[in-house]
Order: C-alpha cells, then structure tokens, then sequence
C-alpha cells in the first residue's frame, strides 16, 4: 500500500476505507495522533510527545504514520531505519498502538503490514520491535503476524 491510498480491509465489508500517512513535526495531523500515542506512552504530555518527536525525526529519522478514517487517528507507529553489527539494517518499529476502542478492527494488522511493505522496498533485512513483558495481548497480535520472539531486552535505569 503506497502512502495516502485509500484502502479497505479485505473481508470486513462493514470497515470504513482508511488512509496511512506519514506525518512530518509540524503536520497538523500531529496533535490527532497524539491521544492515540498517548495510549501506549501515558507519561507525555502533548508538549513533551511534539518536542520529542521533532528531536527524534531530526537526529534520529524517526517517522510517524497514522491510519485515518476521514480525520480521526485510528492507529500510529513511530519507526526508524537503524543499523547494527548483530542484525545489519532493520526497520524497528518503536511504537505501534490502536486506540482502545478500535481494536480488533484489522487498524494494527494494516499499519504493521505497511511497514512490513516499507522495509521490504527499502531493502532491509528484517523488521524488529520490542514489547513490555506486561503487554500479553500485544504479543499474541505480533505472534500472529509473524513475528518469533527472538530476544529478552534488559534496562538498567539511573535514579539521579
């Protein structure tokens, strides 16, 4: 599925058609995909979520994509292009989340398609994403999309 094109969800004929797009830091679009963001990540604020995303877009190339019914944000992921010696270039996918009352609606399946498809063209090796150990649904979904658990992710944070 190319960027904007508007798609419907094969089998569910009851689906509205959808549009996927990638949202630049000062597309307006930014604050409508924020309350869907802000589901996954509870502990920004929109000031916080606009101000990370533009550092990260910059130095990192970081990228959004919303999935859209007409104007409302049904699902967003935020992905990046990384490079690495243990795996090589991969697409992570460092969000991915569909607003509570649109789950199970096929949104998460098609944004993750859409990024399978991105780093298929972009020529990468492999999509990759980590997942909190609490997220037991989560798991089962990416389970069922094909990804194998392959890894334990460790933190070690700083109190000061």
């Amino acid at each position: 599925m190319s960027e904007g094109e508007q798609m419907t969800l094969s089998g569910v004929s009851a689906e509205p058609a959808f549009t996927i797009r990638e949202l630049g830091v000062g597309d307006a679009d930014v604050e409508t995909v924020y309350p869907v963001i802000h589901e996954l990540r509870d502990g920004l604020t929109l000031g916080t979520f606009s101000a990370r995303y533009r550092g990260m877009y910059e130095r990192d190339g970081y990228r959004i994509v919303g999935l859209f019914v007409g104007d409302e944000c049904r699902a967003a992921a935020g992905y990046r292009f990384i490079l690495n010696l243990a795996h090589g270039r991969s697409l992570y996918v460092d969000d991915l989340v569909t607003g509570a009352k649109w789950r199970s609606h096929g949104y998460g399946a098609a944004l993750l398609g859409y990024l399978v498809d991105l780093a298929r063209d972009r020529g990468v090796d492999a999509v990759r994403l980590d997942s909190g150990i609490q997220r037991e649904d989560a798991h089962r979904f990416y389970e069922r999309e094909g990804f194998a658990f392959v890894s334990k992710h460790f933190l070690r944070g700083f109190d000061d």
